[in-house]
């Protein structure tokens, strides 16, 4: 698959089969995130792949999705169960120390973005299915994986092989409404 074609055709999962995943299959999904580019190449993610069932369990309740959901009476949430189901969840955490500054503006941020958008075509790519998380109870999930104070947690990535085919296309706006030449609004 190209690079075009897996991003055409990448979409998120939620839910997963119960196939364990490879450690080669993650570990290459894990290598193409360190290739990712980054503020002076101080590469300031950290990953932390969370395999057992009762953590993952934990963190999927550690979810501010979780708490949204629950809090409007719903019975459960695709991607709070991702979290739960997918055999893996990659936690993406950054050391803000290892990325830029300027003008209030911390990058580390858009390293974070970066990574997490190669590790998403990087499994589309393989044959396994993602979800980007990124609402959390991060004091929690620090205590839970004892992650520093000083490193940010940024989102959970489920990672597994698909239930079923995903072959939804989301509705996008066209190239017109979002792209100006020269100056806004042209």
């Amino acid at each position: 698959m190209n690079t075009i074609e897996a991003i055409r055709t990448r979409r998120s999962v939620r839910s997963f089969s119960r196939k364990p995943l490879e450690q080669g299959i993650l570990h290459a999904v894990l290598d193409t995130a360190r290739m990712a580019p980054s503020w002076a190449n101080m590469q300031c993610w950290r990953f932390i792949v969370v395999t057992d069932a009762a953590t993952r369990k934990i963190v999927s309740e550690l979810s501010f999705v979780a708490a949204f959901f629950e809090a409007k009476g719903y019975q459960s949430n695709p991607a709070q169960n991702a979290v739960a189901e997918a055999p893996a969840v990659i936690v993406l955490c950054a050391d803000p120390y290892y990325s830029g500054e300027m003008g209030g503006k911390q990058y580390y941020m858009t390293d974070t973005g970066i990574v997490a958008q190669n590790i998403m075509l990087a499994a589309h790519a393989l044959g396994l299915g993602t979800v980007f998380v990124g609402l959390f109870y991060a004091r929690k999930l620090h205590e839970l994986l004892y992650i520093p104070e000083s490193i940010s947690i940024v989102g959970l990535i489920p990672i597994g092989y698909p239930n079923e085919p995903v072959t939804d296309t989301p509705k996008r706006k066209p190239l017109e409404e979002l792209v100006f030449y020269g100056k806004w609004g042209e």
